[in-house]
């Protein structure tokens, strides 16, 4: 087999990736296309470690490992990006991307609007009453 074939494959694997990723709002689908992406850097690598493969007389084989490696990164990325998103979910609500930036810059504790204004003496109390009753 060539090594156009592969490296096309990955190529396009690559670019839906990268469209899913810029294109989502969803956080678990960027979180798929982010393991598209990897998967095609690993069809790469194992592309390229046959073909190296053949014209080398002792084969170290360390596209394949390089692979391996990046399959155990990417499981160990996924569920870390899981749990945080179901955390997110649980918060907040929602999982859409645009709405959590959204509630993350209108939330300000110390903006204006806060309740607490600059000359009050009780505002150490109050702000420590806040922090009860949230815990």
């Amino acid at each position: 087999m060539h090594l156009a074939y592969p490296a096309v494959l990955s190529a396009l694997l690559f670019c839906t990736g990268l469209y899913g990723v810029l294109a989502r709002r969803n956080a678990i689908l960027v979180l798929m296309s982010v393991e598209l992406m990897l998967n095609a850097v690993n069809l790469n690598l194992v592309a390229f470690d046959v073909w190296l493969s053949r014209a080398a007389e002792e084969t170290l084989h360390s596209g394949q490992a390089l692979a391996l490696f990046t399959i155990a990164i990417a499981a160990a990325e996924i569920g870390i990006g899981l749990a945080i998103v179901l955390a997110v979910y649980r918060n907040r609500g929602t999982s859409d991307i645009d709405r959590l930036r959204d509630t993350a810059e209108d939330h300000d504790p110390d903006g204006p609007g806060s309740g607490v204004s600059d000359g009050d003496a009780s505002a150490p109390g109050a702000a420590a009453e806040k922090a009860e009753a949230t815990a």
